[in-house]
């Protein structure tokens, strides 16, 4: 399966191990003076140890490897202490990985296993902020928040409040496996609709979980497919809206998560949403 994962340039690794001590999952180790991942398994993608990296050695990419097994880390784990087990849960709540943290504190309470995890439950909820790694495509996972009010130039006041419940919102940036796709409804739109649909966040993003992508523009589009399978089969989403805009162009999203859902195997609402270059809802309908 396609999924981030980290890539390591060993031209450029000096060999401090800073990043094998960051990653408390275990995939890296130190291999004839060079870091390297012993096991695909255990990366969860989400780039804690890009931020250990002294000399940007390391980087996220998205390709072809083993699908992360969250019993498997904690497993792993087990030997190194309670200190590390905390350290990696508390890792995932940060970036709102909650199926995963759910799994790794089930199986320790399962397994009888001494670690006192009231201490990631009294957690701060994750927020946008966050530190190490790539900001721009680091998971996030949030609740929206009231706005305060915006003071217009016509001297109007308008309530501003996002509905966005997670970042990235970039196809290509985006873990198809990420907590928060677990049974979510999902909207798949065209990059052109919410500059074009002025209530984009209201009509379209309460409650739901955003990808947004280009049918036209963007390159490597198989990607998407893979992705979007991916989201159907593993994720288990529960619906799928795709708003696109009028122009002939973008019917290709809408082509791409129907070769999704059919590939699948798996039958799931598909509902169609055509934005028009002036703004206004031409069609919407249940495929």
């Amino acid at each position: 399966m396609k999924r981030t994962i980290i890539k390591i340039d060993e031209m450029l690794c000096n060999g401090c191990e800073a990043c094998v001590q960051g990653c408390h999952e275990g995939a890296l180790q130190m291999i004839d003076g060079k870091v390297r991942m012993v096991s695909e398994l255990y990366c969860d993608g989400l780039g804690a140890c890009i931020g250990d990296c002294p000399v940007g050695a390391i980087e996220l990419e998205e390709r072809e490897a083993e699908p992360y097994n969250e019993i498997a880390t904690i497993e792993r784990m087990i030997p190194k202490g309670e200190k590390t087990i905390l350290a990696h849960l508390k890792h995932l709540k940060e970036h709102g990985e909650f199926e995963y943290l759910k799994q790794g504190v089930s199986y320790l309470r399962a397994n009888n296993i001494p670690i006192d995890v009231s201490l990631v439950h009294n957690m701060p909820a994750p927020g946008v902020k966050q530190v190490g790694g790539c900001p721009g495509s680091r998971e996030v996972s949030f609740a929206p928040v009231t706005a305060p009010s915006f003071k217009m130039a016509t001297n109007v006041t308008s309530q501003l409040v996002s509905q966005l419940r997670q970042w990235p919102v970039q196809l290509h940036l985006l873990n198809p496996e990420a907590g928060y796709f677990q049974g979510a409804d999902v909207v798949l739109a065209a990059d052109c609709v919410a500059f074009s649909y002025a209530d984009f966040h209201n009509s379209f993003l309460t409650g739901k979980i955003l990808a947004i992508a280009c049918p036209k523009l963007d390159s490597n589009k198989e990607s998407y497919l893979e992705k979007l399978k991916t989201m159907i089969t593993r994720s288990n989403i529960n619906t799928l809206t795709v708003v696109i805009m009028e122009v002939p162009c973008c019917g290709g999203l809408l082509g791409l998560a129907q070769k999704a859902v059919a590939e699948s195997g798996q039958k799931i609402p598909v509902k169609l949403v055509i934005v028009g270059v002036k703004g206004d809802i031409q069609r919407e309908e249940w495929m």
